[in-house]
């Protein structure tokens, strides 16, 4: 790894004078403040958790009581605080202890792994977990159940791939979920077979639910252990919110039992599924959407599937799979009918679309809303935008829909997109500056578990686009390419305007809470490429410190 441009510890000291309003905190550093008319600062003064001030060194030196903090983070870049808005939260707080598959880049490797956990798997449990991805092996052959039955014949596995639209599981699951080649596949789903019809064991999209019904229920501890682990998790890597897509009601209760015990130090925002519309709209209407801390705001649903399964939704066929244009993962009339209904209730919608067919048919549907609704501020969201028609791309801006996409997935995809869909469609692939010269807002996250929840590594994928397997050191479609200032805005008040909280959120100014993300080095002075090497010194939520690294004992002084 390359050494940061500079190593330097928080320091951390008391100020000398004690006036009656001074600032219970005070953060210097190389402080970007993403407010247009005073992008750059040197300090930021905290008192409760509100910003009270902003300014250089020695006018904020003034301000300084005896029992003020100052935080210096030298020449170290300082930001709003980071949000992510797209998570599968409690799924990656599961996923850290379940075996690991996203870097097993060989079909040995994928089967060495299973083998050794379920070695450390009590005979007849479920081995879980996933993060495969078969474009990393040669010829790219999806994995099959005798895979997994050589090495867990014992324990039912179910593994799915990084993007979460299809998994593999070996014949002991199949057992357990009573399928067989008579099996039917339900609608929006598909099972892959051998040649003599049975199963063999990869499922996609709606067909994973003949898997994963046969798993049994987490319990409420497993869920409050998971959430707390996303959570120390999610501070350390400088997040200070994050928005929770396609939740339950079982993980919304855990994150309110967090909460009563004071145990969640970050900011959630909360898309239930889309099926649950009405239980979301009763919640609304009853008790409110919640307040800064956790808010319920809106629902999750799907139009398609994922361009790595071959299930997302296209208007031509797949250049490497031309038999198919994808699949739609939901009924349209069910999915439209239920989007209008939650929209009437007043919920936000956030609705997965990544194929270009997805996309058009999504905006086609989101531009009724006013006539069949009424007008309102309704900020509807695509989730994950990724492949869109060019003529759609202005759209979100005349439609006011948020692009809610995921920088990572770009250097990800970008080493095989080209094979699926073909040079010409991969033009407008994660299309952010065409999106942002359109004038749409373009909204940041990390789709985690499917991608890593690391802002720092969507940050370097939006600067540079430079896949991951080396081949693309200008960038995998180079047009597409945004600044860090662009980026930051995407990860700072772009997520606050997508989550209804800009008046308090994503901008440091005077009256904001006081939401920071401290950096190791200042990203606007270090080659793109090193943004990855970005560590975090300190993350402070509500003008608390949450994570601060490890380092030498800090100086103070009296």
């Amino acid at each position: 790894m390359i050494r940061p441009v500079s190593v330097l510890t928080l320091t951390v000291l008391l100020a000398s004078c004690s006036p009656s309003d001074a600032p219970d905190m005070v953060v210097y550093g190389r402080i970007w403040t993403g407010d247009s008319t005073q992008p750059w600062t040197q300090g930021v003064a905290i008192r409760g958790n509100r910003i009270v001030a902003l300014g250089d060194r020695t006018s904020l030196g003034r301000l300084a009581g005896s029992k003020t903090t100052i935080i210096d983070n030298r020449s170290n870049l300082v930001t709003p605080g980071l949000m992510d808005d797209h998570t599968h939260f409690f799924g990656g707080g599961l996923r850290l202890h379940t075996v690991p598959l996203r870097d097993a880049d060989t079909p040995a490797e994928f089967i060495r792994r299973i083998g050794e956990r379920a070695l450390a798997t009590d005979s007849g449990q479920w081995v879980l977990g996933g993060g495969w991805d078969h474009e990393q092996w040669e010829g790219a052959p999806l994995p099959e159940r005798a895979w997994i039955d050589s090495v867990s014949p014992n324990n039912p596995v179910f593994l799915t791939r990084l993007d979460g639209h299809m998994g593999v599981a070996n014949s002991a699951a199949l057992r357990l979920a009573g399928i067989d080649r008579t099996t039917r596949v339900p609608a929006g789903g598909e099972i892959v077979r051998i040649s003599n019809g049975e199963p063999a064991g990869v499922f996609k999209d709606a067909a994973m639910s003949l898997i994963t019904e046969a798993i049994p229920a987490i319990s409420s501890t497993q869920l409050d252990s998971a959430l707390s682990d996303a959570v120390q998790h999610a501070v350390s890597l400088g997040l200070t919110g994050v928005s929770v897509v396609s939740a339950t009601w079982n993980e919304v209760a855990a994150l309110h039992r967090a909460v009563d015990r004071n145990a969640l130090p970050i900011r959630v925002v909360v898309y239930l599924s889309l099926n649950l519309w009405r239980e979301a709209a009763d919640s609304l209407r009853v008790n409110g959407p919640g307040d800064l801390r956790l808010r319920i705001a809106g629902v999750k649903g799907y139009v398609d599937g994922s361009l790595g399964s071959t299930t997302a939704l296209f208007d031509a066929p797949y250049s490497d799979a031309p038999r198919t244009r994808g699949l739609a993962v939901t009924s349209w009339d069910s999915l439209a009918s239920q989007a209008i209904l939650a929209d009437s209730a007043g919920l936000q919608l956030a609705i997965h679309a990544i194929g270009d067919r997805a996309n058009g048919l999504l905006l086609d549907l989101l531009a009724t809303l006013d006539s069949i609704n009424g007008p309102r501020d309704r900020r509807a969201r695509i989730e994950h935008a990724q492949h869109l028609r060019p003529e759609d791309i202005p759209r979100f801006r005349q439609l006011g829909v948020i692009a809610s996409m995921q920088p990572y997935h770009a250097i990800d995809d970008g080493r095989w997109a080209e094979k699926r869909i073909g040079r010409a469609r991969i033009r407008t692939t994660y299309a952010f500056q065409s999106l942002l010269q359109a004038g749409a807002t373009l909204a940041f996250g990390s789709d985690w578990t499917v991608a890593p929840l690391s802002p720092v590594s969507g940050l370097y994928a939006a600067v540079t686009r430079r896949t991951l397997d080396g081949l693309n050191p200008e960038g995998w479609v180079p047009t597409q390419k945004i600044t860090l200032d662009q980026a930051l805005r995407a990860y700072t008040a772009a997520n606050a305007w997508a989550t209804f909280r800009e008046r308090d959120l994503g901008v440091l100014r005077v009256g904001a809470l006081a939401d920071l993300t401290l950096f190791d080095r200042d990203l606007s002075q270090v080659p793109s490429d090193q943004i990855m090497d970005a560590a975090i010194n300190a993350t402070i939520v509500d003008g608390r410190v949450v994570y601060q690294a490890e380092q030498e004992k800090p100086a103070t002084d009296g």
